[in-house]
């Protein structure tokens, strides 16, 4: 009937252990579609820089072109073709070397997905960004929703349940028993001449109440309680350094990604120069007001651009994607 009510207790650390688990496994979720989300980007990136490099090796082999027809007319010297073959050659190395990297990181990305590792596929280069986020907002979201907080809640419940459990030992034990007998005896007599069967039919009920109390347990339920009070410390110790930690780290996370968005209009703002610089340049180099070095050197910055503006556009969308980790709002977000 009463034990203390370490039953209900244990029921109780049973439910919260369950529901830590679930949090566990959103955990595990959250992490392996970052993951897949950050693949996925990476495929993104270096299509980009696949497609880049090949608009680059086009421009060395048009100019490579221009400087043998320049060179057969005499207007130009041998040093200037073999400086574009080189260029020529040079632009392919990189070419050949990014179409690997595009194909490992497609394998990667396939391997996350759980599918065939030679799985070919092509992937939207466009990229939104949630731009409506408040540096408080996602604070208190964190506080609310982060998983690793959530944990530590759970934990801190759990110690709590663990010390009521080992309380109860101090608790007397009441229980009740019943029984319910039937006995049916056939008894022969002799009567004389005759014989005769008698049949003795006997029931009952009985009930009874028990009190069981544990004086002296030698001191082991009080160094268990002793025991789960000090993890009920500890356990939220932890909990206060987890929330220190998270505050610290959504404001780098925030910080790194406001970092990230300036650096991308920076690099877009690059671009556009570079790309009129190069414009230029290519009319002056078609009209021979200047030299194969000058030209070459517009067309390497404006590659370089176009690959530091690719690279800022998916960090910042993976600085992004962290925040929201943090905040507890991945699995709900768009991407």
């Amino acid at each position: 009937l009463f034990d203390g009510l370490g039953r209900m207790y244990n029921y109780k650390k049973l439910q919260e252990i369950y529901n830590l688990s679930e949090i566990q496994a959103r955990q595990v979720v959250e992490n392996t579609l970052l993951q897949l989300l950050a693949s996925y980007y990476d495929v993104a990136r270096l299509t980009e820089n696949e497609v880049n490099q090949g608009k680059s090796l086009s421009i060395s082999k048009d100019r490579s072109l221009r400087e043998k027809y320049n060179y057969e007319y005499g207007q130009n010297t041998q040093l200037d073709v073999l400086n574009s073959e080189v260029d020529v050659n040079n632009d392919s190395i990189s070419l050949l070397n990014i179409s690997r990297e595009l194909s490992n990181a497609k394998r990667d990305l396939n391997v996350v997905l759980g599918r065939a590792v030679t799985t070919d596929f092509e992937v939207d280069t466009i990229v939104n960004y949630a731009l409506n986020l408040n540096y408080d907002n996602l604070l208190n979201s964190a506080k609310e929703n982060n998983v690793l907080l959530l944990q530590a809640d759970k934990n801190v419940e759990l110690s709590n349940y663990d010390l009521k459990i080992n309380r109860s030992g101090w608790m007397p034990v009441i229980g009740v028993n019943g029984a319910y007998g039937w006995n049916n005896l056939n008894v022969d007599t002799d009567n004389g001449n005759a014989f005769s069967l008698a049949s003795q039919t006997s029931k009952g009920i009985n009930a009874g109440l028990n009190l069981t109390w544990n004086i002296f347990d030698g001191g082991s339920t009080k160094t268990r309680v002793d025991n789960a009070k000090i993890a009920i410390d500890n356990s939220e110790i932890q909990k206060e350094q987890i929330e220190q930690d998270l505050e610290r780290n959504v404001a780098n996370a925030w910080e790194t990604y406001q970092n990230a968005l300036f650096i991308l209009q920076a690099e877009q703002k690059n671009v556009d120069t570079n790309k009129r610089n190069f414009s230029r340049s290519e009319e002056q180099f078609k009209l021979g007001q200047i030299i194969s070095v000058e030209f070459r050197l517009a067309q390497v910055n404006l590659l370089n651009a176009v690959n530091n503006l690719n690279k800022a556009k998916y960090a910042a969308k993976i600085a992004e994607l962290r925040l929201l980790q943090l905040s507890g709002q991945l699995l709900g977000a768009d991407y």
